[in-house]
């Protein structure tokens, strides 16, 4: 592994459903290892569910994102987005720029690099989205898009599929509906990683993930945990945003 730095700051970004709680053993490595780490859950959701309205969407966990960055004064950091919050990485990234020294990407959504306006529900098939919009207008109340069966993460132990079941809370429906503009171009240009899940793969997230890996601008690597690769294999998972943390890579061309 190569050196690495005295301390960096991280934020580790949840996806839908889930809550800071997630990130709690990299969180726990990464202070270890000297370096400060902001792991908020978002507007809305986890231990902020007392906040849940029908204004929340995206661009409000964008804004959560840029604001925590702002008031820490947070510069030549880590972002880390899991899952949904891909869509947030990149909106983070269409404002903050060279601010953020790497954006990773956690078998994550990522829109197209040429989009200038992006929903959730714009990277999926026309039968997931229908799929979610009848969620929403069904057991939703139209208020809500409820969590799935925790099942399809493909956790890989009972103990942690019933820890997540246990803590997962619905994500208001604006955050699947609403879309975020996009004028710099996300994260176009910028130094950006994305890791897959291969054990098993994610089928939600797998034609971003080929096409990621098919693209140039890229570091694509896979890691063998399942979805929720932070309660998986969190060691490798910090070794891994470590060895990000000292990337010194040009930011065009990342291979």
């Amino acid at each position: 592994m190569s050196e690495h730095p005295a301390k960096r700051d991280f934020v580790l970004v949840h996806g839908a459903w889930h809550g800071g709680w997630c990130w709690s053993r990299v969180a726990r490595r990464l202070l270890a290892a000297g370096h400060r780490v902001f792991a908020p859950s978002l507007s809305g959701l986890a231990d902020r569910a007392h906040l849940f309205g029908p204004r929340i969407g995206l661009a409000t966990h964008v804004e959560d994102i840029v604001r925590l960055a702002e008031f820490e004064g947070l510069d030549d950091f880590v972002l880390v987005g899991h899952s949904y919050a891909g869509s947030i990485v990149t909106g983070v990234g269409d404002r903050l720029r060279e601010r953020v020294s790497h954006y990773v990407y956690l078998d994550a959504v990522v829109p197209p690099d040429d989009a200038r306006t992006w929903c959730w529900a714009d990277y999926m098939t026309e039968q997931a989205r229908r799929e979610r919009m009848a969620a929403i207008e069904g057991e939703g109340r139209g208020l809500m898009l409820p969590p799935p069966p925790v099942d399809v993460f493909g956790i890989a132990t009972q103990a942690d599929r019933e820890f997540v079941a246990a803590r997962m809370t619905p994500m208001p429906a604006a955050t699947f509906l609403e879309s975020i503009e996009l004028r710099a171009g996300g994260t176009r240009g910028l130094r950006r990683s994305y890791v897959a899940a291969a054990a098993p793969v994610y089928q939600g997230l797998r034609a971003v993930a080929e096409r990621i890996r098919a693209e140039s601008g890229w570091h694509f690597e896979e890691i063998q945990a399942g979805h929720d690769m932070m309660l998986d294999a969190p060691e490798a998972l910090c070794m891994r945003l470590l060895e990000f943390a000292v990337d010194r890579s040009p930011t065009t061309g990342v291979t």
